[in-house]
């Protein structure tokens, strides 16, 4: 069992790396033919929303600013659980902007 999962973590991590979303099709058969559960229905997952994970794969765009700003966001809201009421925190988040 090692070695197959050996074998498919390789050739993810060529693919991810390399940025190369056309293998993916190749990988998701490979991945379920194989007899070990949880890649098959890691692969289930994947072939859910397919387009998106071949998008990721391939195109250089991604979210990482968008999801820095929700992250600082949720950070200061954190900072303010049982401490402040809804005026500090609206100050606190604009100023963080």
């Amino acid at each position: 069992m090692i070695p197959a999962l050996s074998l498919f973590d390789q050739s993810t991590m060529a693919s991810i790396l390399c940025r190369v979303g056309e293998q993916l099709d190749i990988w998701l058969a490979k991945a379920e033919e194989s007899q070990i559960p949880e890649l098959r229905s890691f692969v289930a997952g994947i072939k859910r929303d397919k387009a998106a994970v071949k998008a990721g794969l391939t195109l250089p765009q991604n979210n990482g600013i968008v999801e820095g700003k929700v992250h600082e966001l949720k950070l200061i809201k954190r900072m303010e659980y049982g401490r402040a009421a809804f005026p500090l925190l609206r100050q606190r988040v604009l100023h963080a902007l």
